[in-house]
């Protein structure tokens, strides 16, 4: 009785001690949220828009961009194209990627919502912002930013972290 109230106090005192670490923010490693860039991308969307004079193009309503694996849905989707050396813009080259309304990454193991996301290719890099959850398996993370590296699966949590581990062992019925 005594050693298992020691390790529920310590156990107690390490979920205390992770959850001010996590607080301030948390590196984390997202390994199932790599980009495969040899694989093609499918783009299906309700509506598309282009304007070649600005190197955009706007993909709207029911938004989904398929890539290897990993699925990203959003409500609206702009793409801006990198521009030349000249100035012109080079539609073979995407600058960045900004998604909207209702936005979720996912890939077979792990997904990501959030209010907006960014990508930018040429970095690999991917931000998400306003009210992100990010789920693994049974636990969750959340905040108000996430950055990921999508070459790595590095990532970070900004902005009042939370999260939710599940330990695995029986909740009811233990005495």
């Amino acid at each position: 009785m005594a050693l298992t109230l020691r390790l529920t106090l310590a156990s107690l005192a390490l979920a205390a001690s992770c959850a001010a670490a996590l607080a301030q923010g948390a590196d984390l490693t997202i390994s199932g949220l790599q980009q495969d860039t040899g694989a093609p991308v499918e783009v299906t969307a309700d509506a598309l828009q282009v304007d070649q004079t600005a190197g955009s193009a706007v993909f709207t309503g029911n938004v989904l961009i398929v890539q290897g694996t990993m699925r990203l849905a959003a409500g609206e989707v702009r793409v801006a194209y990198a521009k030349a050396a000249d100035g012109t813009t080079d539609t073979g080259t995407i600058d960045s990627m900004t998604a909207v309304g209702g936005v979720t990454l996912a890939t077979e193991t792990e997904a990501a919502e959030a209010a907006e996301a960014v990508y930018s290719p040429q970095s690999g890099q991917m931000v998400m912002t306003g009210n992100v959850l990010l789920t693994q398996g049974g636990n969750s993370v959340s905040g108000q930013t996430l950055t990921i590296d999508l070459n790595t699966g590095a990532g970070r949590m900004d902005g009042r972290v939370k999260t939710v581990l599940q330990t695995g062992t029986a909740t009811s019925g233990d005495n």
